[in-house]
C-alpha cells in the first residue's frame, strides 16, 4: 500500500508531503482546489505518461515520490530481482521526474528504471479509477476488456490473437499472389531475357579485374619481354650474373672453411640464396616462353570488357551487383514457375489456421459466456448494496467479425426499473447510476482479476470522484461500500459528498491559495474539530452555520457506529 506521497513542482503544487494510512483515505476540498492532482501524480508512479504541461510554471522539473509497502510474493520479487532492485524493510521508494522539455526519468529503489517496468509492477501496488473511466463504460472495446479481466482469459486471448495474426498474414499473401500473378507473367519474358544476357557473359566475381590485368599485359608485350630478358640475364644468363657470382662466393667460402671452420655459418647462410636465385631465373624463363603478342586474344579481352561494362550500366555498378541482380531475377522466375505450388500450400495452411482459430475463438467465447453470467450476478449483488436493489444487469454476448480479440462483441445492459427490459448503458443509465455501476464493476473485476502470483495482498485502490451524480442515501451506500473495500485494501478516494467523507479513517483537505503572487495547492490531514468543520462546510456550502456543524457531528457519529 501507499505509505507516503511527495509532490514537487507539479501543476499548481509547489511541494506537498502526505502520509497515508490503512483503511479509507478521503480527499475533500472546494471544486478546482487540486484534489485530482494527487490521483494524477500517483498515476505517474504507476507508469503513466508524462508531459511538459505537468511541470509547474517557471520551474525546471517536477518530481513525484512515493513510498510503498511491497507485498511479499513471487511475482513482485521476480520483477524487482530482474531489475536488480532490493526493497528496504519491505518498503520501496518509486520516483518520477518530468523535465520542462517533456522528457521524464523513473527510479525504483534509487535505481533508474523504465516506465514500462513501473507499469509491470503497478498491478501489485494499486489501481486507479478516474473520472474518464465512467465514460469508457460506453465503449464496447472497454466492456470486452473488463469482461476478459474478470474471466482471467489472458492465455486463451494470447493464443487467439497469435492465430489471428498468422491467419491474416496467410490470407494477405494469397491475395497478393492472386493480384500479382498477371503482372509476374508479363514480366517473365523480360526476366528470361535478362537472365540469358547475363549468363551468356559467363561472369564470375572479379572477372573484370582479371580481364583488365590481361589487357595490360597484351598491350605491353614488347616492354615486358625486354624487362624480363634483362632480369633473366642479370640473374642467370650473363657472364657476371648473380648466379655466377654467388657460386664463385660459395666456392671460395668452402675453401676457407676447410682451413678455418669459423666461417661455416656464412657459407650455410648463402646456400639458400643460390636456390632462390635459380628458382627466380627459372620462373622468368617460363614467363618469357609464354609471353608473346596475341592480337586476337587482345581483341577478345577488349570485347569481354565492353560486354561487362554494358551489363554494369544496365544491372549494377560492379560485377557483384550484376550477379546479385541475376540471382534476384532467377528467384523471381522460380517463384512464378512454382507459384501454383506455393498457392496450394498457402490454401492448405489457411484451411488449417482457419480451423485452429475457430476452435480457439470458440473456447474463448465459452469462457467469456460463463464469466458474463458470473459478472452479471456479482454486479447485481454489488448494486443492491449501493441502493440499486431492483437493478438488472446483463452482459450480452454477440457474434462479431474475426479479430485478435476473438469472434465476440459484448454489450453491458441495465434496467433500474422493475418490468423494464435491460438496455445499453448510454440509453438508460443516469450519472448517479453510472457512478455506482462503475464502482460495482471495479469491485467485482478487482476481486476476480488480482494479478497471478500475487496471493492475498493489500493494494491501493484509488477512486477519483466516484460520487458523480449521486447524493443523500445513495451517497451513504457508496461510502459504506468504500468502507467495506478498505477493510481488504487501502482506499484513496476524492469526494465532494459529506455522506462519503464521514466514513473516512483518514481525512485530507486540499486547499488552493495564493502565496507571493503564485497559486499553490496544499494538503492537510484533518482530525477532530477541523474535520467536523470541513464536513459541515460540505453540508452547508460556503457559509458554515451552527446547524451544519451539529449535523456534521451527528453524521460522523452515526457513520462511525
Amino acid at each position: 500500500m501507499l505509505l507516503e506521497l511527495v509532490v514537487e513542482n507539479y501543476a499548481v503544487v509547489e511541494r506537498v508531503r502526505v502520509r497515508f494510512g490503512c483503511g479509507l483515505n478521503l480527499l475533500t476540498g472546494e471544486t478546482g482546489s487540486g484534489k485530482s492532482i494527487v490521483v494524477d501524480a500517483l498515476g505517474l508512479l504507476f507508469g503513466g505518461r508524462a508531459s511538459a504541461e505537468m511541470v509547474r510554471s517557471d520551474t525546471q522539473r517536477a518530481r513525484i515520490s512515493g513510498i510503498f509497502e511491497i507485498p511479499h510474493n513471487e511475482a513482485t520479487t521476480a520483477i524487482l530481482d530482474s531489475a536488480g532492485i532490493e526493497p528496504e524493510d519491505g518498503e520501496l521508494l518509486i520516483q518520477r521526474e518530468i523535465l520542462s522539455s517533456g522528457k521524464s526519468r523513473a527510479f525504483a529503489g534509487s535505481r533508474p528504471v523504465t516506465a514500462a517496468l513501473l507499469r509491470e509492477l503497478s498491478p501489485y501496488l494499486g489501481d486507479i479509477h478516474g473520472q474518464h473511466d465512467q465514460q469508457m463504460l460506453f465503449s464496447p472495446d472497454s466492456q470486452l476488456h473488463m469482461l476478459d479481466d474478470f474471466a482471467g482469459v489472458a492465455e486463451p486471448l494470447r493464443k487467439t490473437a497469435e492465430l489471428f495474426q498468422r491467419w491474416q498474414a496467410c490470407a494477405r499473401e494469397i491475395e497478393s499472389l492472386d493480384k500479382s500473378e498477371q503482372e509476374k507473367l508479363r514480366m517473365l519474358d523480360l526476366w528470361s531475357f535478362q537472365r540469358k544476357e547475363i549468363e551468356s557473359a559467363g561472369l564470375k566475381t572479379g572477372a573484370d579485374s582479371e580481364l583488365e590485368r590481361e589487357r595490360a599485359v597484351l598491350k605491353n608485350v614488347s616492354k615486358l619481354q625486354e624487362s624480363a630478358n634483362a632480369a633473366y640475364a642479370a640473374l642467370y644468363d650473363a657472364s657476371d650474373s648473380a648466379s655466377t657470382q654467388i657460386r664463385l662466393a660459395l666456392k671460395r667460402l668452402d675453401e676457407l672453411c676447410r682451413i678455418d671452420p669459423t666461417l661455416k655459418g656464412v657459407l650455410e647462410s648463402l646456400k639458400p640464396v643460390e636456390i632462390v636465385i635459380d628458382e627466380a631465373a627459372e620462373t622468368l624463363r617460363h614467363y618469357l616462353e609464354r609471353l608473346e603478342a596475341d592480337p586476337k586474344r587482345l581483341e577478345d579481352v577488349e570485347t569481354g570488357l565492353e560486354s561487362i561494362d554494358r551489363l554494369k550500366r544496365k544491372y549494377g555498378s560492379s560485377v557483384d551487383d550484376v550477379l546479385a541482380f541475376l540471382a534476384n531475377v532467377t528467384a523471381q522466375m522460380e517463384a512464378v514457375e512454382h507459384a501454383g505450388e506455393r498457392r496450394a500450400m498457402l490454401d492448405r495452411e489457411l484451411h488449417t489456421l482457419t480451423e485452429e482459430y475457430r476452435l480457439a475463438a470458440a473456447e474463448l467465447t465459452s469462457q467469456r459466456t460463463l464469466a458474463a453470467k458470473r459478472l452479471a450476478s456479482q454486479v447485481e449483488t454489488e448494486l443492491a448494496s449501493l441502493a440499486l436493489a431492483n437493478t438488472v444487469f446483463q452482459v450480452q454476448m454477440l457474434p462479431a467479425n474475426w479479430s485478435g480479440q476473438g469472434a465476440d462483441k459484448i454489450a453491458f445492459l441495465i434496467s433500474s426499473n422493475v418490468g423494464e427490459e435491460p438496455k445499453p448503458l448510454e440509453k438508460v443509465a443516469s450519472g448517479g447510476e453510472l457512478s455506482r455501476l462503475a464502482l460495482a464493476l471495479k469491485t467485482c473485476i478487482g476481486q476476480a482479476g488480482s494479478p497471478k502470483g500475487a496471493g492475498k495482498i493489500q493494494r491501493t485502490l484509488v477512486f477519483d470522484e466516484v460520487d458523480t451524480g449521486i447524493g443523500g442515501g445513495v451517497a451513504e451506500s457508496v461510502g459504506r461500500r468504500l468502507k467495506q473495500l478498505s477493510a481488504e485494501s487501502q482506499v484513496l478516494c476524492v469526494t465532494h459528498l459529506a455522506q462519503i467523507a464521514g466514513f473516512a479513517d483518514h481525512h485530507y483537505y486540499v486547499e488552493k491559495r495564493e502565496v507571493k503572487g503564485r497559486t499553490v495547492a496544499e494538503i492537510e490531514e484533518l482530525k477532530d474539530e477541523p474535520r467536523t468543520r470541513e464536513i459541515g462546510r460540505m453540508l452547508s456550502g460556503q457559509r458554515l452555520t451552527p446547524e451544519a456543524l451539529k449535523h456534521a457531528e451527528q453524521l460522523i457519529k452515526s457513520l462511525s457506529s
